[in-house]
């Protein structure tokens, strides 16, 4: 175990904290276990509180362009209450449920580029240091990896995936930002668009799903974006041709159609009910229909995205197989979210 010393509030002779995440991805909603191994210093201290932080590297969009910070976007406490002794070693397991819109860090194995990290706070004495930090990976539900294998089979490659700071109106967004995950078009659909963004907006029952186009224009006139968005149980995984109905969620959305399968519209009363299909609402213009609602005070309008870093999803996966598009490998990622992270106190201003 590598003990990280709490030198900040607490002096030199401080004790150390070294987090220790059970092995492999979790997915939204899915359970964090682990352990946090603590050892004492130069004196017996109080553990007041241990605490855990889930945070994720934001874009945020203004007038002067992009800016990227660390949001924690959810906190835990673990433990605390007890005496440590000089040089004493203690463990205190936990076992904590991730947010269901926590984002999507990996794919088939491979990092998308989303930097997500998990860091402990111990409080001593009544003063607080921020202690170990660790990578979070978090692995696809099954709805959403139906869903991005359908694209892959469709045609859609991966081009990059961000998160953005703001809300999506007219959804249930929990968060404070959200996930984009941008797909080059099918061959099918090049002809029509630049680009399809999509968002997942998980919930227990279900899920959103926001498709977005970047339309092509004609020889007189200019492009324009193009907006639906879908609910589907989980329970639909294995009942559904994804293929097809993903391709008639793109075909709606290139195509203006008013309507797709089931006509149940967003705050139907249960729209994840057994053999409700799915709702879904459409809009076509220059914007959303209710325009992200930005907390950085951007008063910028539409649904567009920042040049977010990608990699490969595994060679020869079924689903969105593709080059290396620059960004982040596997080896890569914990120095990644050791040195966003690293020093920055600030990043939870925004949820206080």
């Amino acid at each position: 175990m590598v003990f990280k010393r709490l030198l900040g509030a607490m002096g030199a002779g401080g004790p150390s904290v070294d987090t220790v995440l059970d092995g492999g991805a979790v997915a939204p909603g899915g359970i964090l276990s682990g352990q946090v191994h603590l050892q004492g210093g130069s004196a017996d201290v109080e553990i007041e509180h241990i605490g855990l932080e889930l945070i994720a590297r934001v874009e945020a969009e203004h007038e002067d362009g992009e800016s990227e910070g660390a949001v924690v976007f959810e906190r835990f406490t673990v433990g605390g209450g007890f005496r440590l002794a000089e040089q004493e070693r203690h463990s205190v397991p936990f076992s904590v449920s991730l947010p269901w819109e926590t984002p999507v860090s990996e794919l088939y194995g491979q990092p998308l580029g989303i930097v997500l990290g998990v860091r402990t706070e111990l409080a001593v004495a009544g003063a607080r240091d921020k202690g170990d930090l660790d990578p979070l990976a978090v692995r696809p539900l099954p709805v959403q990896e139906a869903v991005l294998e359908a694209l892959g089979q469709l045609g859609f490659g991966f081009k990059s995936a961000d998160l953005e700071h703001g809300h999506i109106g007219g959804t249930g967004q929990q968060l404070p930002f959200y996930q984009e995950i941008e797909l080059t078009p099918a061959p099918q659909y090049a002809h029509v668009v630049n680009e399809i963004e999509l968002t997942f907006l998980a919930t227990p029952a279900g899920m959103e799903i926001v498709l977005e186009a970047d339309k092509r224009g004609g020889l007189f006139e200019s492009g324009q974006d193009a907006l639906t968005r879908f609910t589907v149980s989980h329970h639909d995984v294995g009942a559904r041709d994804w293929n097809s109905e993903v391709d008639g969620w793109i075909r709606q959305l290139v195509e203006h159609r008013a309507s797709y399968g089931s006509h149940a519209t967003y705050g139907h009363a249960d729209p994840y009910a057994a053999g409700s299909g799915y709702g879904h609402h459409s809009a076509h213009g220059s914007g959303h229909p209710s325009d992200h609602e930005s907390g950085h005070g951007s008063g910028h309008e539409g649904h567009r995205s920042g040049p977010g870093l990608g990699t490969a999803v595994a060679a020869g996966a079924a689903g969105l197989a593709v080059g290396v598009v620059g960004g982040l490998v596997a080896a890569e990622v914990v120095d990644e979210v050791g040195d966003f992270f690293e020093g920055d106190d600030d990043e939870g201003g925004e949820e206080d």
